[in-house]
């Protein structure tokens, strides 16, 4: 059986996955076959040639004339673009697997959640951090009880990208396009992997106190002599939070943070433990075990590691573009198998929710619900 594939969207996320789809045969010989069949974008000439790249058999410019031709369709388009592609292929009877954040706002979020639950077809939300072998390593050790009762999490995401005042504008920068700023493009990662790494020891983050702030109000339009845009998403966020279990947690994402060019860090401490995890250094576990003195770093690359017996010998590191090749083998097996995924669009939707409340939280300058 070879799956046709679809997707909207050739910039950074339609490379990404691109590439995974060809990494798929050689390393991961139980992988549905795939063949990339159409890309869907608006500018005619830069989709052909995106297409001859990235090795599609076709385009086009509207996603209506594809969605029920493909077996699995792949929403990477911006942030506003999620719902009514997705919702529709969905309704097609297409499985879906869509960018996150699955929506710019939680109403948008709870329909394509209600969406999936009908369509009764595989949905998956792209939280492609979840597939890093490391992380799974430490939730295992974490539902092992290695940490024991779980105290702390810490959870931070930061970029560099925005500190020049003159860096142009793009649609990562409107509220109407992209729903937040930093809190969605960044926080929405760290709040998953919160999820994924404590939901079955802590539970969910059940109330927070959120903050919000912008830095700069407009930016220069690129390419345009003297014009600027307004700004209207937050530049940083912070929250303070509370899991089911009484669990204290911070979140933090920047897109200011000088020297900071993708620097996502993952603290957890428990009674008989702690462990420590950076995005840079994504190879490595840094834990701290029972009446150990200080942390060892673990080298997370042995063949009976998550996902590493389908790479290189030990100590031969992967990198960032890996995680979508397990995200990818996951996916497609699951749309072969006609089985659930994980993360789901239900799961893209309970970061949504911590996503608005921290909004909330910041509009009314007091702790909230998530519910």
């Amino acid at each position: 059986m070879t799956l046709d594939i679809g997707i909207l969207g050739y910039r950074f996320m339609g490379k990404a996955h691109s590439n995974a789809l060809d990494r798929l045969p050689m390393f991961f010989e139980d992988a549905p076959q795939t063949n990339r069949d159409v890309l869907v974008g608006r500018d005619e000439a830069a989709l052909a040639d995106a297409a001859d790249t990235l090795g599609f058999d076709r385009t086009a410019t509207d996603w209506r004339e594809v969605v029920d031709e493909v077996d699995a369709f792949y929403n990477l388009g911006p942030n506003h673009v999620h719902a009514e592609p997705s919702i529709a292929a969905l309704e097609a009877g297409t499985p879906v697997l869509c960018e996150k954040p699955l929506a710019p706002t939680l109403a948008g979020a709870e329909e394509m959640a209600d969406a999936a639950s009908e369509a009764g077809v595989t949905a998956g939300t792209a939280f492609n951090y979840r597939f890093v072998p490391a992380l799974q390593y430490a939730r295992n050790l974490i539902d092992d009880g290695e940490l024991g009762e779980i105290h702390h999490f810490r959870g931070r995401y930061l970029q560099d990208w925005l500190v020049d005042p003159e860096a142009p504008w793009s649609w990562r920068n409107d509220a109407e396009m992209a729903g937040s700023g930093a809190l969605g493009d960044l926080g929405a990662h760290t709040v998953d992997l919160a999820h994924f790494l404590l939901g079955d020891t802590a539970g969910d983050i059940e109330r927070l106190s959120g903050h919000l702030r912008t830095f700069v109000d407009e930016r220069p339009v690129e390419g345009s002599e003297g014009e600027t845009r307004p700004v209207t998403v937050d530049d940083a966020y912070s929250a303070q939070v509370e899991f089911e279990s009484g669990a204290m947690g911070t979140l933090e994402g920047s897109r200011f943070s000088n020297g900071h060019k993708n620097d996502h860090t993952i603290e957890i401490e428990g009674s008989e433990g702690s462990l420590r995890f950076s995005l840079e250094r994504l190879n490595e576990l840094e834990l701290k075990r029972g009446d150990n003195r200080g942390f060892e770093t673990i080298l997370v690359t042995d063949a009976d590691d998550p996902y590493v017996e389908h790479w290189w010998p030990p100590g031969h590191v992967i990198g960032w573009e890996h995680t979508f090749v397990h995200e990818n083998y996951e996916f497609l097996s699951a749309v072969r198998d006609g089985t659930d995924y994980e993360p789901s669009f239900e799961d893209g939707l309970r970061a949504q929710r911590v996503l608005d409340a921290i909004e909330r939280s910041d509009d009314r300058g007091e702790w909230v619900s998530v519910a």
